[in-house]
């Protein structure tokens, strides 16, 4: 590309940027996406993203040498997640006869004007966030994006020493101020206020359980922006992205409060049995207390309150009138989301049993969403259970000792634990097994009683045929359970099952979950 003389004493960003959105300099088309803090340039098959020359009291690109240093920063914590789509750090340099060009990684000197982070593009449609705006976003997937969050959390970010409180004290009132900041036309000051009291009074109840998590190292350095629009699918697996790289204040938490902006997305925008799978999954991947849950509301309730002030200060600098006016209905939403997600639900404990093929899991999925606060009850699954204490992944298939009496005994003990201990930190729990002995059955009724919530046993029956068929073509599922397994379930005796409610388990899985609501 060709530079005049008079480009020579333009700002050297502007000269860039020019360069950058020149179809010339990539032999093709060229699209460009702007933010508050980048542009990024789209061509073929890679992303070129340029800092912009600009400070604000979170982040600071106003030199050469800083956008410099965040871009080598941003290449280094993606590369945690995204490895393959991060490629390098180039210089954009200006040659001897005043023309543009890409650099290479090393140079450096005076006629280095710029640096952009060279990426691989993917497609808007492979975005998580399309996907679920689409319908397409299916729970597999979502599967893989909790192992994907776990595996991250627990490898590649790093603990950090704090006392698990302060920090989220900050974010609270920070998010407050940045409310106050947008005016009083699109957020109610009122409401606003009371999320502030709301959220301290919720702190205050949490506070002892995230001072322990701090201590066992759960406060990490994350990804800090891990909504659906930063995450997509790449070679068939989710691969988050664009992590928080210019301000580690951000980027720092309870690694439960770096997964639930994906979490409150699909929440907030409909996908409740999503959002519920996907936490449940990721506490079954990573070895952490049973009050976690309760931290929940309070992490959903902070994410969605960000939401709220970026949409309303956006709002206010839509240049379109129709743009402006969606945009504050949009962060009235989320602040509305946000003290909703504050609002205390009583804790309880469902039990769903039934032999192998009954759908005890494909239900329990169902339910899971709508009972308790939000996401929703946390999930305990026999089978997940055995495959963790066996230290394998849940789809992995055990042999046949791993399911002694003893094995099994052990599982059922675990199994009370955990839900006890997540019932008394006032999160509701439904557990789905097989409990075929009358003894496992009364021992979840006592265990309700003990710590003095609601119980509810809802036990699943259909017919041989019908097991059999479905034991047969299962796949990619938790349960080792065969034919050979469920025709000696058939051949005992479940004995008295009057205190539990029986649910025809023949149906379709929509029509099996409304009987269970029903008898609820």
């Amino acid at each position: 590309m060709d530079t005049s003389n008079a480009d020579k004493s333009r700002d050297p960003q502007a000269r860039v940027l020019a360069f950058l959105a020149d179809p010339a300099t990539h032999g093709e088309p060229v699209e460009r996406v702007d933010t508050h803090g980048a542009s990024v340039f789209l061509a073929s098959d890679r992303a070129y993203k340029l800092k912009r020359a600009v400070r604000f009291s979170y982040l600071d690109f106003s030199t050469l040498e800083k956008r410099h240093a965040v871009c080598l920063r941003e290449l280094e914590l993606n590369r945690r997640t995204a490895p393959a789509l991060y490629l390098d750090v180039l210089p954009i340099v200006e040659r001897a006869d005043a023309s543009l060009a890409f650099g290479t990684a090393l140079q450096s000197g005076p006629e280095v004007l710029d640096w952009v982070v060279v990426m691989r593009r993917f497609q808007d449609r492979d975005l998580l966030a399309t996907m679920a705006r689409e319908g397409r976003l299916a729970p597999l997937m979502v599967r893989d994006l909790a192992d994907t969050i776990a595996r991250f959390h627990q490898h590649d970010a790093h603990p950090v020493e704090d006392d698990g409180v302060s920090r989220v004290r900050r974010v609270i009132e920070g998010n407050r101020q940045s409310m106050a900041a947008t005016g009083t036309e699109v957020l109610d000051p009122e409401a606003c206020a009371s999320w502030l009291d709301e959220s301290l009074a919720e702190l205050e109840r949490v506070s002892p359980i995230l001072r322990a998590r701090a201590a066992k190292g759960w406060v990490r350095h994350g990804h800090g922006d891990l909504h659906l629009g930063n995450i997509c699918v790449w070679e068939g697996r989710p691969t988050p992205f664009d992590c928080l790289e210019f301000n580690d204040e951000f980027a720092i938490s309870d690694v439960l409060y770096d997964l639930a902006f994906a979490v409150m997305d699909l929440w907030h925008r409909g996908r409740h049995e999503l959002a519920s799978l996907l936490t449940n999954r990721y506490l079954d991947r990573v070895e952490m207390d049973a009050e976690a849950p309760a931290l929940f509301p309070l992490f959903l309730s902070m994410r969605a309150a960000v939401r709220a002030h970026v949409l309303a200060t956006q709002s206010t600098q839509a240049r379109d009138q129709e743009r402006g006016l969606a945009l504050q209905q949009e962060a009235r939403s989320y602040l509305a989301a946000a003290r909703d997600f504050l609002k205390p639900s009583l804790a309880r404990l469902v039990a769903v049993g039934g032999f192998s093929g009954t759908g005890k899991s494909t239900l329990a999925a169902h339910l899971a969403s709508e009972l308790g606060a939000v996401p929703g009850a946390r999930w305990l699954r026999t089978d997940v259970l055995r495959k963790k204490l066996a230290g394998v992944a849940p789809e992995t298939r055990l042999p046949e000792s791993a399911y002694s009496r003893a094995n099994s005994d052990a599982v059922y003990a675990g199994l009370l634990s955990l839900a006890e201990q997540t019932l008394r930190a006032g999160s509701s729990v439904i557990v789905d097994g097989v409990f075929a002995r009358a003894s496992e059955r009364q021992t979840l009724v006592e265990l309700a009683d003990k710590v003095g919530v609601p119980f509810d046993g809802l036990w699943l029956e259909a017919s041989r045929e019908v097991l059999r068929t479905r034991v047969e073509q299962r796949i990619n599922d938790a349960s080792d359970a065969n034919v050979e397994v469920l025709e000696r379930q058939l051949d005992t005796d479940p004995g008295d099952l009057r205190e539990w409610r029986s649910v025809c388990a023949e149906g379709s899985p929509l029509d099996v979950a409304e009987a269970a609501r029903r008898a609820l």
